[in-house]
């Protein structure tokens, strides 16, 4: 199924990104962040394929597990002890259940960053920056790119150089060390004259200059209103549900989680209203593909 929400206005692909990458870093209610996660995996299974979306939440399960272990051994607060290191400190129950709420909050960040690069494409967010922040918006749009074209790169690179056996997996301890130097050095030289390059194809094309127009095929049509005017009014509940405090969520030295024990009328539209702002784009892809299968079915009848 292709993606309906990139068709629409970068702005309200921007915007949307913004949220939820926003509440993903700083709201860790256990509810709201698995609404966030569970939003960002499917966002990701209908962007990439359920394949690969699949195999990247096997690679982040690791992090979670790291930061879980990590993060009892150097932070000690909380009131609930479970047992003592040998260095005599503490491991409690507060410190393990904020590590692994670190880790869902991390996963959950890479996640939406990997939807951002499919659906924020460098034009898009040149259009809106361009000329608010010319030089500024180049380098975000490179930067934000750079991390998928760095992976797509070092593979490429990895593969030539395991045909003339310089791979990580030739050689013993340290020939492996000396061939993931020079896959380094490749890949650094690489990212330097890729920059300068594109530096120079801008700057050859008047980019930043006074009056310079520019070509745009984005229009903020009826659709894009529509939509953004509902966005805007399930956010506006969920930030009513946050000021009066349902997403209050304390890990030190207590666990105290608002909106959940008891669960109210005001904490049950919160998540809802949140649950369904997060799966907006989802949504929408459903609509069109719903309203595709329409067409098609009549297509048939139109004809006879």
């Amino acid at each position: 199924m292709e993606d309906s929400f990139s068709s629409y206005h970068p702005i309200i692909n921007f915007g949307y990104f913004a949220v939820v990458l926003v509440i993903g870093m700083f709201v860790n209610h256990p509810v709201f962040m698995g609404i966030s996660l569970f939003s960002a995996f499917v966002y990701s299974g209908v962007l990439m394929g359920w394949g690969k979306a699949m195999k990247r939440a096997l690679v982040y399960i690791p992090i979670i597990i790291i930061v879980i272990l990590i993060n009892p051994m150097f932070n000690h607060y909380g009131v609930t002890i479970l047992f003592y290191l040998n260095n005599g400190n503490p491991v409690t129950f507060e410190s393990i259940v904020y590590g692994i709420v670190m880790g869902v909050m991390l996963i959950t960040i890479f996640i939406w960053f990997s939807c951002y690069t499919k659906v924020m494409t460098s034009d898009k967010f040149i259009y809106l920056f361009g000329r608010i922040i010319p030089a500024l918006s180049l380098i975000l749009s490179m930067v934000l790119r750079f991390v998928p074209k760095f992976i797509d790169q070092i593979k490429i690179i990895s593969n030539g150089q395991k045909c003339i056996g310089r791979d990580l997996s030739n050689g013993n301890i340290f020939q492996r060390a000396k061939h993931g130097i020079t896959i380094l050095s490749i890949m650094i030289t690489w990212a330097l004259e890729n920059a300068i390059e594109t530096a120079d194809s801008m700057k050859a094309r008047g980019y930043g200059l006074k009056g310079r127009s520019a070509f745009s095929i984005y229009r903020f049509d009826r659709r894009d209103a529509i939509t953004s005017f509902i966005m805007i009014g399930f956010l506006a509940i969920v930030i009513v549900g946050m000021v009066r405090g349902n997403t209050f969520v304390q890990y030190n030295p207590r666990i105290k989680i608002a909106g959940v024990q008891p669960l109210g009328v005001e904490s049950i539209l919160t998540y809802l209203f949140y649950f369904v702002f997060s799966m907006m784009p989802v949504i929408l892809d459903g609509i069109a593909e719903v309203q595709w299968r329409i067409v098609q079915r009549n297509i048939p009848n139109r004809n006879n």
